[in-house]
């Protein structure tokens, strides 16, 4: 009995989020998003950025035209290839004159020789870790080379993460000068030729 009334309860929050969330990405077109075309394509329903056949000279991200503030934004992601560093903003901002972008990341693939998938990163601001799971965690979650669903909640200061179904990070801000609004931006890391994979890209205002 309380197995059933578990899975019901499950049942319920998934169809929660299919009813009240929204495509962001609509599997055919870049319309609603902005960046560097060359760097950012549409293939197979799903936004591949990086190359295999060429290094990536520095970060580039695709952000969307729409800033957003408390959500859910739920997506899935696969890397290809050597570099095998990417991730999502959120609550993030152009950098005037530049190709990056400021704000947090939802960090995807490998970096500083560990795997920091579903990490949470300050790009361009404070340029630190905020929270990571651990190493294990990382290792046992992710399916290399497949693709791989994530979650991102923003409610006020609380910022939690999700790979594959499992709490990877639940982190909350202290700092009340950090905006809580921003744009979503997928990135691809420079370095070795490599392709990032996103698909199935939708959000729930909160």
């Amino acid at each position: 009995m309380q197995i059933a009334m578990l899975n019901s309860m499950a049942e319920d929050v998934k169809d929660d989020f299919a009813v009240y969330s929204l495509p962001i990405f609509n599997g055919n077109s870049l319309l609603g998003w902005e960046g560097n075309a060359y760097w950012f394509r549409v293939e197979e329903k799903a936004i591949v950025a990086g190359r295999l056949t060429e290094k990536i000279p520095h970060n580039e991200f695709l952000c969307t035209v729409r800033e957003y503030a408390d959500f859910e934004l739920r997506f899935d992601a696969k890397l290809v290839g050597e570099g095998q560093n990417a991730g999502v903003q959120f609550r993030s901002q152009r950098i005037a004159g530049s190709t990056e972008v400021s704000g947090y990341q939802a960090d995807i693939g490998n970096a500083w020789n560990r795997p920091v998938w579903g990490a949470l990163y300050d790009e361009s601001r404070r340029n630190k870790m905020l929270a990571e799971p651990g190493a294990d965690l990382g290792k046992k979650l992710v399916k290399p080379e497949q693709w791989n669903s994530m979650r991102v909640i923003c409610k006020g200061p609380r910022v939690q993460i999700f790979v594959n179904g499992e709490r990877t990070v639940d982190y909350t801000e202290m700092d009340d000068a950090i905006p809580r609004h921003g744009k979503i931006g997928l990135q691809i890391h420079s370095g070795k030729p490599t392709e990032a994979w996103y698909r199935n890209i939708r959000i729930r205002p909160l």
